[in-house]
């Protein structure tokens, strides 16, 4: 197969099924405010250079937003698809470089968008909370010497005592066995 003869995949994905992906999964209940997460929120027209991406207005706040407001996609200047084919070459474990190969970006832009993404990722990753009932096995820890300095030092001693000891013994084994095998 000729390179004349890959089919470029950014290509063959439709910007407003993405902006549709992202409202899906961004606002599976409907549309929340990004600024006061009031749920009376109306349409108020397209964004003037891709007019698949939706703006909102908040009738609470009057705040006014778009469907990649206050995400890790907002502000950039390649087109959604392309972002989300990223997102999914990610998935698949590429590299950066081969990302870069796939999209027909320079690999500087595919590891920028990459770091961004997961970047993005963390910080939405919510903050664990545990509750209910805990269990835990018997286990036995050391506390040590703990505000008493003096047993530390003493412990301390006897194990550069015990290791140099060990040594010297380690050390005339050798030697003896050398002596025997020659």
């Amino acid at each position: 197969m000729l390179a004349t003869d890959l089919i470029n995949l950014a290509s063959l994905i439709d910007d407003a099924k993405c902006f549709e992906l992202i409202r899906q999964h961004r606002w599976p209940n409907g549309v929340r405010c990004v600024k006061c997460c009031g749920g009376t929120v109306v349409r108020h027209g397209h964004d003037d250079t891709q007019r698949h991406r939706q703006r909102y207005r908040c009738k609470d706040c009057d705040a006014r937003f778009d469907d990649l407001s206050g995400t890790v996609l907002a502000g950039h200047h390649q087109p959604l698809r392309v972002w989300v084919l990223c997102l999914y070459f990610m998935g698949l474990n590429l590299s950066n470089c081969q990302i870069a190969k796939e999209l027909g970006l320079n690999e500087d832009d595919a590891h920028t968008m990459a770091t961004h993404l997961r970047e993005g990722l963390v910080v939405k990753v919510p903050d664990v909370v545990l509750d209910g009932e805990v269990e835990a096995d018997e286990v036995y820890v050391v506390a040590g010497h703990k505000g008493n300095p003096e047993a530390v030092k003493k412990k301390a001693a006897r194990d550069v005592a015990a290791g140099s000891r060990g040594r010297r013994d380690e050390a005339r084994w050798r030697k003896k066995n050398r002596r025997s095998s020659a």
